[in-house]
């Protein structure tokens, strides 16, 4: 493995998130504190608690899946989208580093960009609620699985996107509704049941569900199913990948 060409790939776009540090960093996290705000004080006030937790407290979990959610998906996307818009991408290609080792500097990249930020809303959050957390390694965990899985995603969204436009299209008329209808704000027993079922076919159900659990000890799916769904989205993300660069497809043409 061409460690040398991974560090090189990781820290550049590491370095570019710096740049862009109030882009990248700070503006999620402002737009979160207001959800906070909103939501946790102004409406949390007239909610009742939800399974034996506050309504500002329920929603941590929920609004720091959002975060990781887009911001996975974006840093990705955009990491890869530009060496194909500058045709710097054909130098990568050419270089002695495998589509692997590609991979894992730009998806890493991205990764640890989202849990930076994932990290600082959760501290944020205690400025807000009395927040308790029973599994400090299993939260950790879905953060990990979360921002690598949509990490890969983005990834192949940039690949995908030939413009600017379809960049965006993705996070926000996809990623940020199907959290919205995830369980980030409510939990899934407050539907009536024709709508639960309905509600399970959206995958970001079960990585609120589970990451809730790992805060409260409570969920809406059970965490083996969760943990399950999890992975079975990570693996398809790989193959999909791996399809890409075993094809060619928009990298060639």
């Amino acid at each position: 493995m061409n460690l040398y060409s991974i560090k090189s790939i990781y820290l550049f776009e590491m370095d570019r998130a710096w740049r862009t540090f109030f882009q990248t960093i700070v503006s999620p996290v402002i737009s979160t504190s207001l959800y906070f705000i909103v939501f946790g004080s102004a409406i949390g006030s007239r909610i009742p608690e939800i399974e034996g937790i506050s309504y500002g407290e329920f929603i941590v979990p929920g609004l720091i899946m959002l975060s990781l959610l887009t911001q996975s998906v974006t840093n990705a996307a955009f990491g890869i989208y530009f060496p194909r818009f500058t045709g710097t991408i054909y130098e990568i290609l050419s270089a002695p580093i495998s589509s692997f080792e590609i991979v894992i500097g730009y998806v890493g990249a991205a990764a640890t960009k989202s849990i930076i930020v994932g990290v600082i809303i959760l501290v944020t959050a205690n400025f807000f609620v009395d927040l308790s957390i029973k599994h400090y390694v299993w939260m950790f965990l879905f953060m990990l699985l979360t921002s690598l899985t949509f990490s890969l995603f983005g990834f192949i969204i940039g690949i995908w996107a030939d413009g600017f436009e379809k960049l965006q299209i993705i996070p926000l008329l996809v990623i940020t509704p199907l959290t919205f209808l995830g369980g980030s704000f409510y939990s899934i027993e407050m539907l009536d049941p024709f709508w639960q079922k309905v509600t399970f076919f959206n995958p970001v159900v079960y990585l609120i569900s589970g990451f809730r659990w790992s805060f409260y000890g409570v969920s809406d799916v059970n965490i083996f199913v969760s943990i399950i769904m999890s992975f079975i989205f990570l693996f398809t993300c790989v193959f999909i990948i791996w399809w890409i660069f075993k094809t060619g497809y928009k990298l060639k043409s």
